[in-house]
């Protein structure tokens, strides 16, 4: 699998970006009942595995093969069905899930609205899917990050294909903030750099490439003050809260009730 510094890896991305991934799937677990599960955009699949009950089927999708297979292999033991497809092109009949979720995914999509009809497609009428996406104005520049949302703009996206949604926020400690804060810093003194703001002429794959090495070099370097459990920030430092302001770090979407097109 190729690292690009944007998809999770344990010993490579930063313990609070792990510890909030992991804390997103958290809620979804234990908001789930019993029935058939998709999980879009499994990654490696270690956030999948938290999924798997005696009660529930798990399938998990990713668009990258090599990432689909890793997962699988990963999953196997499970019971995990794996594949390799779009987001935005879901290889499912209609109505075929009880419950779906999309995390760190939708912000990844130039036309998010496909992501989330296809998600609303494949659940059944009494469905529900999770979305859980950066809050915009808490988002640090990302190339990768195509379309961001404010709550007000998440649940309008999502109530074109669900008759209802609640957004909430994931937060986490002041110990948190202060981390991400301190990746912030060093982010813009890098950005500093580019005086002539050169990144945002250059061709969008480009500039994504450019990123991403650069990104690698920092984690790299960073590693061991930010990675490896060298910061002690885990899952249980992020909650749910429905008080959402400019800082918060994520939204946490519920969509229930997929509309059906007329």
């Amino acid at each position: 699998m190729k690292l690009t510094g944007e998809r999770p890896v344990e010993g490579q991305t930063p313990d609070s970006l792990l510890a909030l991934h992991a804390a997103g799937y958290r809620e979804v677990a234990d908001r789930l009942g019993a029935g058939r599960f998709l999980d879009v955009g499994c990654g490696l699949g270690d956030g999948t595995e938290g999924f798997v009950a005696a009660s529930r089927q798990v399938v998990a999708v990713d668009y990258d093969a090599p990432t689909a297979v890793a997962a699988a292999v990963r999953l196997a033991a499970n019971g995990v069905a794996v594949g390799c497809m779009d987001g935005a092109g879901l290889g499912f009949r209609g109505a075929s899930f009880d419950w779906a979720c999309s995390s760190h995914l939708i912000e990844h999509f130039g036309r998010p609205e496909f992501h989330v009809g296809e998600v609303a497609r494949v659940l059944r009428p009494d469905g529900t899917a999770f979305f859980i996406t950066p809050n915009a104005p808490a988002d640090f520049e990302n190339p990768f990050h195509i379309s961001l949302f404010r709550p007000t703009d998440l649940a309008s996206a999502l109530g074109e294909h669900f008759a209802e949604v609640e957004v909430l926020g994931l937060d986490g400690t002041p110990e948190v903030k202060a981390d991400f804060e301190r990746r912030r810093r060093a982010g813009r003194r890098l950005l500093a750099l580019d005086v002539f703001d050169l990144r945002h002429r250059l061709p969008h794959r480009l500039y994504v490439g450019l990123h991403s090495i650069g990104r690698r070099v920092a984690y790299g370097i960073m590693r061991d003050r930010w990675s490896g459990g060298s910061t002690g920030i885990d899952a249980a430092d992020f909650s749910i809260t429905s008080s959402i302001d400019d800082d918060t770090l994520v939204l946490f979407a519920i969509a229930r009730h997929p509309r059906r097109p007329t």
